[in-house]
């Protein structure tokens, strides 16, 4: 097996453990530390000893043997520890997969947003706090401290390990599918650096997607979501140049698209929108769906996408939503009708000095015939963005159109 072999079973089984040793003992924090130990034992011993016949039972053996070791060491839970090191060590591993459980527990809705994608991916998706930190361009004493911080808020609030039930877990999927669908985001686009993309981080929310919807499969925001990501990361081996630069989407060579994530995604998309109800992420992965299959970008379906957007603006509003209507609005109606849109945006605090908006102006504007108001409103743009993949195409743009 490759290196890159055993790193993507141990992320696949990392999670499986994590939930199944939380369900027996209750202790996330302990439970985590354990687990990780145990990974960092597999990664070690396999390469050259050769992968177990039940690799899940092996981590779920060392894991529990060390959460064990650290309870002796704890000598103000005598009583626990007894409790514990009495159990007989698992040999037969259970079938049951916790990790949408443990998705659960790791976007509680005491957390923020931030702590939330912090901890499921060092939780669920088995990356090291030092990976995290480089994700997000933070020192890694600040997301080590971060991660800790959630661990104890879901102590404190004293949550159980299972699945609510009810109107609760629906309202706790939605974070979830919000969740990843943050991670998949930062991963395709990034905030800030000098890559357009973090591909691992996109790849990771790919994977977590695809494990939710293998156990929840009749709920076609999950399904949407999946389809979403599939047709979005597609197109990614065709959005920079060989040197790094941005390449918009009309610009792109639809031949470099993944042929074989677009039919999957497509196929999803459909299913997805073929339920009794519709949400947002379904909507989505009806518009990346409208774009994949275009063979050029003059052959966009224009009038669909932008239908599609009105629905998803009435369902779900959000200024970005308005922004990519615009865009839509511009192809079918012509740019006047887009700036037109796009001025209804210019009080949303949300939207104040974005990059996005600007930039988008400034296209519309550079169609118009305006190129004063394209070159500065590119400007702008490219001072308003900490991505230098983004700075760079924002400034090529101004200096074609620079007075």
């Amino acid at each position: 097996m490759t290196a890159s072999g055993f790193e993507d079973l141990l992320r696949e089984l990392t999670p499986q453990v994590l939930g199944t040793l939380v369900r027996r003992h209750g202790q996330f924090e302990g439970c985590e530390d354990a687990v990780q130990e145990a990974v960092l034992a597999a990664a070690l011993q396999w390469p050259a000893e050769g992968v177990p016949d039940n690799p899940r039972g092996w981590l779920l053996t060392v894991a529990s043997r060390r959460l064990i070791d650290q309870l002796r060491s704890d000598h103000a839970r005598r009583e626990r520890e007894s409790a514990t090191a009495a159990e007989v060590l698992p040999e037969d591993v259970p079938d049951t997969d916790d990790t949408l459980v443990l998705l659960f527990l790791c976007c509680h809705p005491t957390l923020t947003a931030a702590s939330q994608t912090a901890l499921t991916l060092r939780a669920v998706g088995g990356l090291t706090t030092a990976e995290i930190a480089r994700a997000f361009l933070v020192p890694e004493g600040t997301m080590a401290a971060r991660i800790s911080r959630a661990k104890q808020r879901i102590k404190a609030a004293g949550s159980s390990f299972g699945l609510p039930e009810g109107a609760e877990r629906e309202e706790r999927l939605r974070v979830v599918l919000h969740v990843l669908y943050l991670i998949f985001n930062e991963g395709y686009t990034a905030s800030s650096g000098s890559s357009l993309h973090r591909a691992d981080l996109a790849r990771e929310a790919i994977r977590l997607a695809r494990t939710v919807h293998a156990q929840l499969p009749e709920d076609d925001e999950v399904t949407g979501l999946l389809a979403l990501m599939l047709l979005t990361h597609a197109r990614r081996a065709a959005r920079t140049t060989a040197t790094g630069d941005l390449v918009p989407l009309d610009e792109q060579d639809r031949t470099r698209w993944d042929r074989a994530l677009i039919e999957e995604g497509t196929e999803l998309a459909g299913a997805a929108l073929a339920g009794p109800s519709l949400g947002p992420y379904q909507l989505q992965a009806a518009i990346a769906a409208t774009h994949a299959d275009a063979a050029t970008a003059g052959e966009t379906d224009w009038p669909q996408v932008h239908a599609l957007y009105l629905i998803l603006e009435r369902i779900a509003p959000n200024p970005m939503v308005t922004l990519n209507r615009a865009v839509a609005l511009a192809e079918t109606q012509g740019p006047p009708a887009g700036l037109a849109l796009l001025a209804t945006l210019d009080g949303d605090q949300r939207m104040a000095g974005h990059h996005r908006l600007l930039s988008v102006r400034a296209h519309l504007l550079e169609k118009t015939g305006d190129r004063a108001g394209a070159y500065e409103h590119y400007r702008r743009a490219a001072k308003s963005t900490a991505s230098i993949a983004e700075q760079r195409y924002l400034e090529s743009r101004a200096a074609r159109l620079r007075p």
